[in-house]
């Protein structure tokens, strides 16, 4: 799903880097094993980066091989929207942020978890609180 241009796009240009933008704004996705956090173990909240709205603890992020970051679950399930998403000749299901609509990636059926879920997320989509320093993240 393409995302259409807003009043706010220019507050988010400014606020976001090039590839920050291009993924959550555009629907892009970074190349694989290239972001941040796809082998990040650090203890805490991973959160929105358009607008810091928690969104993956953690607790829930596991080593799929697929080079972005993945998650058996959002911290809520109104944390995030899926919509369908038929692009690239494929059949997915597109991840959102529920509070600013920012494409985060996709989800597919092939994970470990009690739902077999994996959240597969785009690291420019995010950023991540420390548990220890962040009191939203306990």
């Amino acid at each position: 799903m393409a995302h259409s241009e807003t009043p706010d796009d220019a507050q988010y240009r400014d606020k976001l880097s090039d590839m920050q933008y291009h993924v959550t704004r555009e629907a892009g996705t970074e190349a694989p094993f290239t972001g941040i956090f796809w082998d990040h173990h650090d203890d805490g909240v991973y959160r929105c980066v358009c607008c810091d709205a928690p969104l993956f603890d953690s607790k829930h992020k596991f080593e799929s091989g697929s080079g972005w970051p993945s998650y058996i679950g959002p911290v809520s399930p109104d944390a995030i929207i899926e919509h369908e998403d038929n692009s690239l000749f494929m059949k997915r299901v597109e991840v959102r942020c529920a509070t600013c609509d920012a494409h985060l990636g996709h989800v597919f059926p092939d994970g470990p978890g009690p739902d077999g879920m994996r959240y597969c997320i785009n690291s420019a989509s995010l950023d991540f609180a420390d548990r220890g320093e962040d009191p939203a993240a306990k």
